[in-house]
């Protein structure tokens, strides 16, 4: 058994196409002027957005939209707030400053005016009163977002839900927690795990990202292989609508089959229509057993084949399977200074396995070690069974998207493909882009093929970008894949939804916005498409 005593080195042995989207054209070119620039220039000044600056742009559909005629926030509007959130009410800019920009750095909007609510009726005159003022809001939870969809763009009011942090209801027999929108996903984890539980997903921003939030966005996450998407383990919802109505479904029913699932079209619709303010959700036992074993595959393919493997031999105690190519760990190695434990390899594998049996999970476990190293499928390894020593190689997956920070200027894809094929757009796009980009690099999750692509530039480079969209989107298109698996469209790709949509399903969302949110309060310019806005 000294294979699994602590963290223990295995001894191994060793043109594209273009398709154009009949619903949706668009002609961009190198030529782009920076005050036509993706989403907005980022600069330390406020009021950044401005319609003549960031105007609708066909050439440019990631660009900001012209700002709708909302209302302007009044002194008036001030007072009522102040009276109904007192001390909760924020009007500093230097408070306002981080709220107002994403984590990225890449989107900055310029509202004055931050709303802290504790309760869902709070949040419902907020909504009530902003509707009859025709007032913009901007839902915000941890504001981790990718895709510019937590932060206004304009001076929208931003609504934080960072006070909702409080757990209702936790059922140790049934295992389903209620609480918040506001709570921390860490926060719940900790909560859950002094009970035997764990939350059904992990992410990497885990320490600041909201519940209400992973929901709005249907966040995936790294255990999304084992215990599924939140469509499936969210039981239910409280959500305040536009014109400040409670729509309470917060079931903790497994099972309820009477009438619409209402639930659904709140996850995943990124507070376009609703503000989520509590939730359900089915969370599994902790498991008494976790091992992790970090990989190394000298092609892609044969990454594929130990997938299949793994698949088969590690079964039901497989909770993930990660991978990361050898630029990121290079990334890893010189901007955070974390040490690769096994030998360089073009591509790495993180494998979870996740159970009740130790014994049993570790004989499964190096079963099916022995199997890819003896096929020659691995070339190198290491295995974790100590907390310590698993969340460090953890940090190697966990921690890619922080070291692309320091690279410059990052364009992120978060592409939804057929397993196969996850890849090749990576390698596609180095010969696509030539000498233009810095590093174009690939990371995700094999288990639901979802594909991280990163490409860097020292600053922000209107050619690159020229080259890169829609090219990304058109090839990701032809193979039946999704331009936003689980990060959402948000304001940079809300208009590039026909690429994953037919225009009557998105016509269709359209008339739904339209119901539920006929003045077009709730974040606004987000997920849908400037045509149907």
């Amino acid at each position: 058994m000294g294979l699994f005593q602590k963290c223990t080195r295995l001894s191994l042995r060793s043109s594209y196409m273009w398709s154009v989207c009949p619903q949706y054209s668009i002609a961009v070119t190198a030529r782009e002027t920076p005050d036509r620039a993706l989403i907005v220039h980022w600069t330390q000044h406020r009021g950044v957005h401005n319609s003549r600056q960031l105007g609708a742009n066909p050439a440019n559909p990631s660009a900001a939209p012209p700002r709708l005629p909302f209302s302007r926030v009044t002194q008036e509007d001030l007072s009522f707030f102040r009276a109904l959130l007192p001390g909760r009410t924020i009007t500093d800019p230097d408070l306002l400053k981080s709220s107002n920009v994403d984590w990225l750095k890449t989107v900055q909007g310029s509202s004055d005016v931050l709303l802290r609510p504790k309760t869902t009726e709070e949040v419902s005159q907020i909504l009530r009163y902003c509707n009859e003022r025709n007032l913009a809001v901007c839902p915000q939870g941890g504001n981790t977002g990718l895709v510019g969809g937590s932060v206004p763009v304009f001076d929208e009011i931003i609504l934080s839900t960072s006070l909702m942090n409080q757990v209702f209801a936790f059922d140790n027999i049934s295992g389903i927690l209620t609480c918040q929108a506001g709570c921390v996903l860490e926060n719940l984890s900790h909560y859950l795990e002094e009970r035997d539980f764990i939350m059904p997903l992990d992410l990497g921003a885990k320490g600041s990202c909201h519940i209400g939030g992973n929901v709005s966005t249907n966040a995936g996450g790294l255990r999304l292989l084992r215990y599924g998407s939140l469509r499936g383990t969210v039981l239910g919802l409280e959500v305040v609508l536009a014109d400040g109505r409670v729509l309470n479904c917060l079931a903790t029913l497994r099972k309820d089959n009477t009438g619409y699932d209402l639930k659904q079209l709140f996850i995943g619709s990124e507070g376009t229509l609703g503000v989520i303010t509590a939730v359900s959700i089915l969370c599994p036992r902790k498991p008494k057993a976790v091992n992790v074993a970090f990989l190394g595959c000298s092609s892609f393919q044969q990454l594929l084949e130990t997938f299949q493997c793994c698949r088969g031999m590690l079964g039901e105690i497989l909770s993930a399977f990660e991978f990361l190519d050898a630029s990121c760990m290079n990334l890893l190695e010189k901007h955070l200074k974390l040490t690769n434990p096994i030998t360089e390899c073009p591509f790495y594998i993180v494998i979870e396995t996740a159970g009740s049996n130790a014994t049993h999970d570790e004989e499964k476990l190096h079963q099916f070690l022995e199997e890819v190293m003896t096929s020659s499928l691995v070339t190198d390894g290491t295995v974790a069974t100590e907390a310590t020593k698993i969340k460090a190689l953890w940090s190697l997956r966990e921690r890619v998207t922080e070291a692309l920070t320091h690279e410059g200027y990052t364009y992120k894809y978060d592409i939804s493909l057929p397993v196969e094929k996850i890849y090749d757009l990576v390698q596609d796009m180095r010969r696509h882009l030539g000498g233009m980009a810095k590093n174009v690099v690939g990371y995700g999750h094999v288990g639901d093929g979802n594909l991280h692509l990163n490409i860097t530039s020292p600053s922000k480079d209107f050619a690159l970008l020229a080259a890169i969209e829609p090219y990304v989107y058109e090839w990701t298109s032809q193979w039946k894949g999704s331009i936003s698996a689980e990060h959402g469209l948000g304001l940079k790709k809300r208009n590039y939804i026909y690429y994953s949509k037919p225009s009557e399903a998105v016509a269709l969302m359209g008339s739904i916005k339209a119901m539920l949110d006929p003045k077009g309060i709730l974040n606004p310019y987000k997920t849908l498409p400037d045509n149907i806005n």
